[in-house]
């Protein structure tokens, strides 16, 4: 072959195969880039880290819907909800609606066209109807590896009954609470020391990422729903200000995971009395830690003992912070000081 025609076909067969490498990446680029249409459907401050990062992808947030003006403050001021603020924030339309199943809200809703409905601590149950509305269906962001601690405050139980590991599940919203299909799961370890709202707040962030990378798999059409096993599943029911009141005649143990697991809210409270003074003030426990202690002098659950540590029905409680009624979180040495704390002092339950 003359040397002019070898040079013709080794530069053609080149182009080919850039042409051929071409592409392929513009498929994957084009890939990459499908995007769709999602409503979001919540109100707590736990979906924020994942509207940030919907309100950054190539995916479009179109409308927001979110539970109406809520009492909040010691003077129970109707305020909106911390979803209702990012979107004025952010200019994304939003709604406030109090029954998002009527069919009206249901027309609203279709009229944004909604790819995939996307639900984050919305606090109101959603009906076949809705769910089934978008192509793509609805999913939910839930704060635990379902399906352990299926309910309202996963976070809070967790860590109560001393669970070591938590996580993130992305699942189908089903028509049984938190009984959906697993699309995917994120696990973290809970730390030692750590309170309900520090790991809400680092769960919050975990569940950013892998919304996104679960929303472009449903999109691609790679996404794999797994059932769950609802033998093993586990309620994590909503908490009441009730649940936080301490009984000391409990290990000391169980009452350091209820105040890690009732810190910020609803608190671990009891009431404290001055044996000294004969007052008592109702006091919220940010902070303890279970220490061992044979009690050798017989006291009384909720006393405190020579090194100030309250008595409990096994070992001691060892307070380091606490917020005393109508005043600032603080270290419970500097309430001792204030309050001249003697051992004798003692907690008691609150009644109501």
């Amino acid at each position: 072959m003359p040397r002019d025609e070898t040079l013709w076909v080794a530069s053609h067969r080149n182009l080919s195969l850039l042409r051929t490498k071409y592409n392929t990446s513009f498929g994957k680029i084009k890939k990459k880039l499908k995007t769709m249409n999602i409503v979001y459907l919540g109100s707590g401050r736990f979906g924020l880290e994942c509207l940030d990062a919907l309100s950054r992808s190539d995916h479009s947030l179109k409308f927001i819907v979110t539970q109406p003006l809520q009492q909040a403050g010691r003077g129970r001021e109707p305020r909106p909800t911390p979803v209702a603020c990012w979107a004025d924030e952010h200019s994304v339309p939003f709604i406030e609606m109090n029954n998002v199943n009527t069919s009206e809200n249901i027309r609203e809703i279709a009229g944004h066209e909604p790819d995939l409905i996307v639900v984050i601590a919305f606090g109101q149950k959603i009906g076949s109807e809705l769910t089934s509305l978008p192509p793509k269906s609805a999913i939910n962001v839930h704060a635990s590896l379902l399906p352990k601690y299926r309910g309202a405050a996963p976070i809070n139980w967790a860590i109560i009954n001393g669970e070591t590991t938590t996580g993130i599940s992305i699942i189908a919203l089903a028509e049984k609470m938190d009984a959906g299909q697993i699309l995917s799961q994120a696990q973290t370890d809970i730390r030692a020391d750590e309170t309900a709202g520090q790991l809400h707040d680092r769960l919050a962030e975990i569940a950013a990422p892998l919304l996104l990378k679960t929303i472009d798999q449903i999109a691609d059409g790679t996404a794999v729903y797994a059932e769950q096993n609802h033998a093993g599943a586990m309620l994590a029911p909503k908490l009441t200000k009730a649940d936080g009141f301490l009984d000391f005649a409990e290990p000391a143990e169980v009452l350091a995971r209820k105040i890690r697991g009732f810190w910020p809210w609803p608190g671990a409270s009891a009431t404290y009395v001055s044996k000294k003074a004969g007052k008592s003030v109702r006091v919220t426990i940010a902070m303890a830690e279970s220490v061992e202690t044979s009690n050798p002098a017989g006291l009384p659950t909720g006393t405190l003992d020579e090194n100030l540590n309250v008595i409990c029905g096994e070992n001691a409680l060892k307070i380091t912070r606490i917020k005393p009624s109508g005043s600032a979180l603080m270290d419970f040495k500097d309430f001792t000081n204030g309050r001249q704390t003697q051992p004798g002092d003692s907690f008691s339950k609150l009644d109501k």
